[in-house]
């Protein structure tokens, strides 16, 4: 009687596999979070400057993108844009909820940002000449900057990790990759394994990072 080998064993070319696909999760996790990032400050300074109608229309809108879960809203999007007939490639469908959920959590931390800096100082900056952008620019942002950043940081990391849910919508990265091979391989807990080091070497410099840049802001 012959045996049927029904996994396969662990090839090299499989830890390639896995190494790509963390690139691919770090493409996906960079855009969106620089894109939420430039998008989340302007919605916070709208948030933060503009009349009640327009705080009470952005805050309702971004709480529902921070309230329903990414995963609806992944799933959502993607059925969306196909029915709408304008199907995307799963990398770019991803990168835009991504980017639109990381806008609605930064939203809030450049708010924060700018409501902290005291009145008085604005008012002085004011005083000594300072038109509206210039006092947004030498004194609102500087300071503001320096008491959400390691908020910031934090949302950077969270989108990093949430990044992994984009592999429902077919985007093969670094988890959706490691379903894969554990299907073929049966290695559950070698190849999860080697998945969590790659997130961790892709999350560590950016937590490193931070904490440098705060020092330093610290120490100046």
């Amino acid at each position: 009687m012959t045996t049927v080998a029904v996994f396969g064993d662990l090839q090299p070319q499989d830890l390639l596999f896995l190494g790509e696909a963390a690139l691919r999760t770090l493409l996906i996790s960079s855009v969106a979070i620089a894109t939420g990032s430039l998008a989340g400050i302007v919605f916070g300074w709208m948030m933060a400057a503009g009349n009640r109608t327009v705080q009470f229309a952005m805050n309702a809108l971004l709480d529902i993108f921070r309230s329903v879960p990414l995963l609806i809203q992944l799933i959502l999007f993607d059925a969306f844009v196909s029915i709408a007939g304008f199907p995307m490639p799963a990398f770019w469908s991803g990168t835009m909820v991504l980017s639109v959920y990381t806008s609605a959590l930064v939203a809030s931390v450049a708010r924060g940002g700018i409501e902290s800096v005291p009145a008085s100082l604005r008012r002085a900056s004011r005083s000594l000449g300072l038109s509206y952008w210039q006092d947004m620019r030498y004194v609102v942002w500087p300071v503001g900057l320096r008491s959400v950043f390691p908020s910031w940081v934090g949302v950077s990391l969270s989108v990093m990790k949430d990044s992994a849910l984009v592999s429902v919508i077919g985007y093969i990265e670094l988890l959706k990759a490691s379903q894969i091979l554990i299907t073929r391989t049966a290695e559950t807990f070698f190849i999860l394994g080697i998945a969590g080091l790659f997130y961790f070497a892709l999350s560590f410099p950016l937590s490193r990072a931070g904490q440098y840049v705060e020092r330093r802001w610290q120490q100046s």
